[in-house]
């Protein structure tokens, strides 16, 4: 991507392709950078985001989740800003709902993000 960016810095200070120089030859090659970069980058970022906080709000009572430090549990209660999950008979903790990275389906179990595999 470097060399494309250089590439394009190039272009513009020659005036190679009709973008000529001056101003509008330098400006054009950065809004064309930032055009790919939000489109590879910011915008997957936020749709993904989002999802993740439509199933945070859509957790409830009974459901398996698994949240980041890696703690699987049942949520017993749904609170405004916190779960409070049974992790073991007569064991309750009281999590915020930010940690929740997924909800689990029956007898699903969680899989390792690196290679994919259900352990």
């Amino acid at each position: 991507m470097n060399s494309f960016a250089l590439w394009i810095g190039q272009a513009a200070a020659e005036g190679v392709g009709g973008l000529g120089g001056g101003f509008g030859g330098m400006f054009i090659p950065v809004v064309l950078l930032f055009g790919i970069f939000y489109f590879m980058a910011i915008r997957p970022q936020q749709r993904k985001e989002k999802e993740r906080r439509a199933m945070i709000e859509n957790v409830k009572t009974g459901e398996r989740v698994l949240f980041g430090g890696g703690i699987i549990g049942t949520i017993a209660n749904v609170k405004e800003h916190t779960f409070i999950v049974k992790v073991a008979d007569n064991v309750k903790i009281e999590v915020a709902r930010a940690a929740v990275t997924k909800v689990l389906e029956k007898g699903e179990k969680p899989t390792d993000e690196t290679d994919g595999k259900k352990k």
